[in-house]
């Protein structure tokens, strides 16, 4: 499939040798390299059971799941692969993932046929091996064969050229994760429609059709991220892990505390120094790090990190980590970055946390998820409202028509976590927002304050003070785990996690 691509712009600066003499002798040479076959991950078996439930939602439809490709950064760089989050989920192939993959699901009388489409890997006699630098061995090194693929995912694989006869076959009822690869999108989207130009006939049957309306490819991402919703014993595993390596990624912060206020835009040692740890420990961050001093922690997406870090100055940081498996953690804490904090900052921090505990205290299955929320935005309320922030009472204000305490919170205070630092996404609604908490579910819980430098409504104090907390919250049997309790949260614990004394 990458041979659909546009060709990169470097060919005005190749110097590979085109002679038969160099061709044959860099082909010669090699000694043999054993085909030796892994044990099948840890995943497989959990990916496989991930499968079935999406073949039991779409019987007798053939699906289609790129992994993706690589995304040009500028000319001829691009970023760092990431496969498709669906495609990931349904393979169990994590950061190791041969870009250009498809997995296929085809239908059958009893389900569906799963096979995975790769670029198998070139021989030492193809000019691939050595000239080509998006694929090539000699660039990026070596790729896993066809089958040591099947032994490590337990899925059937196929070279991806084959994958040609399953694009000259699409139809209407194809149904393909759309935004995972959106050239071979546009190619399977032009096969079906010179498909419809040259049956008429068959188009004007479809239009006067009073059966059901199948299932589009919008069904199939909403289904995709349903299955997300309540993560496996595997997935919950990897969060676990996920959550532990990213304290160690705040720890390091910490001991970097000195070179950090000292360093004119100390806010990007932070944001190196956690990303350090993330490429250590896992496969990257799960998302853009947030390292917010002073007034910058009132801009709720703070990531350009250019900053000073000062003594006296709270810094809020939203960073995880993403494994090789890409599932990620979520934390947010603020730190007091001289040890210590002013007795406003407490009084704020000590705020948040009580909104923060109180939503998790009410955790448990059978709530619906919004009440999380809620609950947390009555504890923000009655706290604005006592010093005196608010023109009405705690209980006016919490009315759906006045909501005057949310000018300090305007975000949601919890979504749900996994694979996607945002899992779930194009759930819908009633399973989302509206849905009933169920035993393994993953999501954040992560209220805050945000009090602006030129907020005239609140005392000088207080302008320029943002504060969040975000923890990483696993539904039980009974009630609810907060994954990440153990990376400091109370105000004598973050203050003895940060003295320099």
């Amino acid at each position: 499939m990458a041979d659909q691509k546009a060709p990169r712009a470097t060919t005005n600066r190749s110097t590979t040798p085109g002679s038969d003499t160099f061709k044959d002798y860099i082909s010669s040479q090699w000694a043999d390299r054993p085909d030796v076959l892994p044990e099948p991950r840890e995943q497989a078996p959990f990916a496989a059971d991930r499968r079935a439930r999406l073949s039991a939602l779409h019987p007798g439809t053939r699906l289609v799941v790129p992994a993706g490709s690589a995304k040009v950064r500028s000319n001829d760089c691009d970023y760092p692969f990431r496969a498709h989050s669906a495609f990931s989920h349904l393979t169990g192939w994590g950061s190791d993932t041969v870009p250009g993959s498809v997995l296929v699901l085809e239908p059958t009388t009893d389900g569906h046929d799963a096979t995975l489409y790769l670029r198998a890997s070139a021989g030492r006699d193809s000019d691939e091996f050595y000239a080509n630098p998006e694929i090539g061995e000699f660039w990026i090194g070596p790729r896993p064969s066809l089958t040591q693929v099947a032994a490590d995912l337990g899925l059937p694989t196929r070279d991806l050229a084959d994958f040609e006869a399953v694009v000259s076959t699409v139809d209407a009822e194809t149904l393909v994760v759309r935004e995972a690869d959106p050239d071979l999108t546009r190619r399977l989207d032009a096969v079906v429609e010179a498909a419809a130009e040259q049956s008429p006939a068959s188009a004007a049957t479809d239009a006067d059709d009073t059966s059901p309306a199948r299932a589009t490819s919008a069904d199939l991402a909403r289904d995709l991220s349903e299955l997300r919703l309540v993560k496996d014993a595997y997935e919950v595993a990897q969060m676990r892990q996920a959550v532990t390596v990213t304290g160690r990624g705040f720890t390091d912060v910490i001991a970097d505390f000195d070179d950090i206020v000292a360093h004119p835009r100390g806010e990007r040692l932070v944001e190196g120094t956690f990303n350090r740890r993330a490429r250590a420990d896992g496969n990257t961050v799960g998302y853009d790090t947030i390292a917010a001093s002073g007034d910058h922690a009132c801009v709720l997406h703070w990531t350009r990190n250019d900053g000073v870090v000062r003594d006296g100055d709270l810094i809020l940081i939203d960073a995880g980590i993403e494994l090789d498996s890409l599932y990620t953690a979520d934390i947010t804490r603020t730190l007091p970055v001289s040890g210590r904090f002013t007795d406003v900052q407490r009084l704020v921090y000590e705020a948040v946390l009580d909104a923060a505990d109180a939503a998790f205290a009410i955790v448990r299955p059978g709530i619906a998820f919004r009440e999380i929320h809620a609950t947390a935005m009555r504890v923000i309320a009655e706290r604005t409202a006592e010093w005196g922030f608010l023109p009405v009472s705690a209980d006016e204000s919490l009315k759906p028509d006045h909501q005057y305490h949310r000018r300090y919170m305007v975000h949601g205070t919890s979504h749900h976590l996994g694979i996607d630092v945002h899992d779930c996404a194009a759930a819908r609604r009633d399973l989302y927002l509206d849905g009933v908490l169920e035993p393994g579910m993953v999501f954040t819980i992560e209220p805050g304050l945000y009090f602006q430098p030129d907020d005239l409504t609140v005392p000088e104090e207080f302008r320029g003070i943002g504060v969040r907390i975000e923890d990483d919250i696993l539904v039980t049997a009974d009630g609810a785990e907060n994954l990440s309790v153990g990376i400091p949260r109370t105000v004598a614990d973050v203050e003895t996690w940060i003295s320099r004394d």
